[in-house]
């Protein structure tokens, strides 16, 4: 998804080199590139939700002022 990346092969041999065993630096790096991988979004990704968001919101604002703009028409004619 996105143009980061994480060298699994290099952080086996940091962990093995600081005293962890192989197959233990080998499962934490797995998981750890997993966990990087499935937590990113892409730029384009993000502006798109931003743009439907603000879609949502510009909507639900004139709905509040349709309602505002009746309670004050009708408040009006009441006084």
């Amino acid at each position: 998804m996105s143009a980061a990346s994480f060298d699994t092969h290099t952080f086996v041999k940091r962990l093995v080199s600081a005293g962890m065993p192989e197959t233990q630096a080998e499962i934490l790096a797995e998981e750890q590139a997993r966990v990087l991988s499935s937590d990113l979004v892409t730029k384009g990704y993000l502006s798109k939700e931003l743009e439907l968001l603000q879609q949502r919101l510009t909507i639900k604002l004139g709905g509040m002022l349709v309602v505002a703009v009746g309670a004050m028409a009708a408040l009006v004619k009441l006084l």
